[in-house]
């Protein structure tokens, strides 16, 4: 079992302007003169963590972390003025020219493996390969899964679903990603900061195979919740900006490339059945199931990222 690298901190972090809007904020961790990766979150709107530094040997690899639009450090917060999958896909390509990197290793996780492969199928001449865990394709079972009040998280979590479920009255419980859409957008910053705590507490506190019913979640801080859930719930409104089965489609474009595939046997947040999709489309990458749940940091899952990482072709 493969532990994290030691804790790192940045050698280089600044702020990308990519429109009139939004600025980005990134960091460059590792090895300047190293083998390029970027990283990309989950969420949409979780932003990055300093554990995201620690799957990369530091002497191999530079490290390209950034926040997405609206998330984490980059500014404004929570804004969703422009943000779109396409936005993403463009701002991506921005930063790589900007840093002169001609191609590198993506690396993306929950959203981040959305977003991974929308940008690979968009730009395949800039991806060496792809590492991909606790895949989400973006479909509307997907969202159905984490969401609704049928069989699903609801079923395997039902006092974390409870108390997601009657922060909205019953008349409204019928379509919940609209219900909390409406007050995380109500006039009263109040309502909106109790609606975004109690989305991002559902699906936070749901990640790990060991699970506290009664535990803190992972996005339980306002500031964190409250990009989390308004990026989520715009994203999930506008079916991630794709078009339907759109990334299972254009597999084609990107089957050349190397790819591993990491996906928890018991997560609960992106089903299991999500990767085996992807595998089935794609027999040339190759798909690792851990016993784990949805986070990245569950020991079976880590340990297989960073042994990922590690036999990449240098």
């Amino acid at each position: 079992m493969r532990d994290f690298y030691p804790e790192i901190e940045p050698y280089n972090t600044f702020y990308l302007r990519v429109d009139a809007v939004h600025q980005l904020y990134v960091e460059e961790v590792g090895n300047p003169e190293g083998q390029p990766v970027v990283f990309l979150h989950g969420g949409p709107g979780a932003g990055i963590f300093p554990g995201a530094r620690r799957f990369f040997d530091p002497q191999r690899y530079r490290v390209i972390l950034f926040d997405q639009r609206g998330a984490g450090q980059s500014t404004p917060m929570g804004e969703l003025t422009d943000n779109t999958t396409q936005h993403l896909i463009t701002d991506i390509e921005m930063l790589r020219q900007q840093l002169d990197i001609e191609r590198w290793i993506v690396f993306g996780g929950s959203w981040g493996s959305t977003l991974a492969l929308a940008y690979a199928q968009a730009h395949a001449e800039r991806v060496v390969s792809l590492v991909l865990r606790g895949i989400f394709l973006g479909r509307q079972e997907e969202v159905d899964w984490l969401n609704g009040d049928g069989v699903g998280a609801s079923w395997m979590f039902p006092e974390r679903w409870q108390r997601y479920r009657d922060f909205i009255p019953p008349a409204e419980r019928h379509d919940m990603v609209e219900a909390y859409w409406r007050r995380l957008t109500d006039p009263d910053a109040e309502v909106r900061l109790q609606a975004a705590l109690a989305w991002a507490s559902w699906e936070g506190s749901i990640t790990t195979l060991v699970h506290d019913a009664h535990g803190d979640g992972v996005f339980d801080a306002a500031d964190k919740a409250i990009s989390l859930a308004r990026a989520e719930v715009h994203y999930f409104r506008h079916q991630m900006f794709l078009q339907p089965n759109q990334l299972l489609r254009d597999i084609e474009r990107i089957r050349h490339i190397p790819a591993v595939i990491v996906h928890g046997r018991y997560d609960m947040v992106c089903p299991a059945k999500t990767a085996w999709d992807l595998a089935s489309v794609w027999p040339e990458a190759r798909l690792i199931y851990t016993q784990a749940g949805h986070s990245s940091v569950d020991p079976e899952t880590r340990s297989a990222l960073i042994e990922a990482m590690d036999q990449q072709p240098r």
